[in-house]
């Protein structure tokens, strides 16, 4: 029998995979469904089958007591809804790879949080391969705004998207941690669903042709993805720190890449595969660096 510690390690393996895997599914999905609909869609189901499992396990609503639904709310509604929502947008107007490239600053961010919210202070390593991430993305940015307008709102989108997941990550590790798996995700779902209906119901023109490519990558993105990857995401926060967790982002791009070049036929400039170089480097120098210096500092 595999041990919990093993199938703990390959938990990060599982999510970066899965994650990758969601912008190829959103670049199908959105040649027919509207972005902000798409989401909704896709939210709405995780919170049914959430809500059923509930109710088919006999799961125990107490954990949710003094108020933490709504601190469980408020986390879902940053990570599902924001985190989602825009880079879908997104990516209506740039390529997969660029978009997962931008979301690789998840960590960086994370990192920056903890100095301010956690009081958890970077080495001169961590902050050199901040500068390197930083640097990396600059790099992507500036080829997408020399390229075309739309290309860089589609970039800024994607840089919402990481500052809804960073701060409903950070919100989480706060507030969130004691909750159980499961009631803790149907909270989180059930908010970020409403805030993805109310943004398509007010933002778009809704775009729905339910073709079955369609059909395919809305039942992928939501049961591999929303359920099955961000379930390993809760899972590597409940049993690590927000850094730890995020750290697994860096590995997104490069997969995304791959993937996309597979299975879309996107290619990449030379800079560009450059920039996804640069951008790795440096946040695998942060996430490096944080684990050694906690060994140093217990020693």
């Amino acid at each position: 029998m595999v041990s919990r510690a093993r199938l703990l390690r390959l938990v990060p393996f599982g999510f970066v995979l899965l994650w990758s895997s969601s912008f190829i599914g959103a670049r199908i999905g959105l040649r027919y469904l509207s972005p902000l609909y798409f989401v909704a869609v896709r939210l709405s189901a995780c919170s049914c089958i959430l809500l059923v499992l509930m109710l088919l396990s006999r799961r125990s609503w107490a954990g949710l007591g003094r108020r933490r639904w709504l601190h469980c709310g408020i986390a879902g509604a940053l990570i599902n809804g924001v985190g989602l929502l825009a880079p879908h947008a997104g990516l209506t107007m740039e390529a997969a790879a660029p978009i997962a490239l931008v979301q690789s600053l998840t960590p960086l961010l994370t990192a920056a949080l903890g100095v301010l919210v956690l009081s958890e202070p970077l080495t001169p390593l961590q902050w050199l391969g901040m500068a390197f991430g930083v640097a990396g993305v600059a790099l992507i940015v500036g080829l997408a705004a020399a390229s075309s307008t739309e290309r860089l709102n589609g970039l800024a989108l994607a840089g919402l998207g990481v500052l809804g997941l960073v701060s409903g990550t950070i919100y989480f590790g706060r507030f969130c941690r004691g909750v159980p798996l499961l009631p803790n995700a149907t909270v989180q779902f059930l908010a970020a669903a409403a805030v993805a209906i109310l943004s398509a119901a007010t933002l778009e023109h809704r775009r729905a042709d339910w073709t079955e490519a369609a059909i395919l990558a809305t039942a992928w993105n939501t049961l591999a993805v929303s359920l099955g990857g961000m379930g390993l995401y809760l899972v590597l926060l409940k049993n690590g720190t927000a850094a730890r967790a995020t750290a697994n982002f860096y590995l997104v791009p490069g997969t995304t890449a791959v993937i996309a070049w597979l299975l879309l036929g996107e290619s990449l400039q030379l800079l560009a595969i450059l920039g996804f170089i640069v951008a790795g480097v440096g946040c695998w120098m942060v996430n490096a660096a944080g684990p050694r210096a906690a060994n140093e500092k217990a020693g």
